[in-house]
């Protein structure tokens, strides 16, 4: 009767070691991703909602829309009265003085007003003149698309 010899492991018979755990150096970007696209997604919806900060119910017409490159500066007329240069509370004896200092194509800006649909008529006209005998050309009045049924 023969006796058989099992080798246990490599030469010499020693017993291999079992390799220790190593850290992975790769980064898992997929969580990365996901946090991108979700950021992406929420300023892309809340980004519009940012233009204009003045709450201005304006009215409705059938004109088009303009294409405008450059964001223009924006007066509003809100139903109370009250005046805004872009998003900032003035008198309206001040537009003016206001408008040649941030004014970037001198008397080339354009100009929208918004005027609220319950707003003072006068109230609109009177700032529009203003801005028209300050030697400002490119006035315009915003509303917005009138909605057919």
């Amino acid at each position: 009767m023969g006796m058989s010899s099992i080798s246990q492991g490599g030469a010499g018979g020693r017993r291999r070691r079992a390799r220790r755990y190593q850290p992975m150096s790769e980064i898992n970007v997929t969580p990365f991703v996901d946090v991108m696209l979700v950021l992406l997604i929420i300023f892309m919806v809340a980004a519009p909602l940012l233009t204009v900060g003045v709450p201005i119910d304006l009215p409705e017409t059938q004109a088009k829309a303009l294409n405008s490159e450059t964001q223009p500066i924006t007066i509003s007329v809100n139903s109370a009265g009250q005046v805004y240069l872009q998003e900032t509370e003035i008198p309206v004896d001040e537009i003016v003085a206001k408008l040649e200092a941030i004014a970037r194509n001198g008397y080339d800006e354009r100009i929208y007003v918004r005027g609220d649909r319950d707003a003072d008529y006068g109230t609109v006209m009177r700032i529009m003149a203003r801005i028209s005998a300050a030697g400002y050309r490119r006035i315009g009045l915003v509303t917005l698309q009138e909605q057919t049924q």
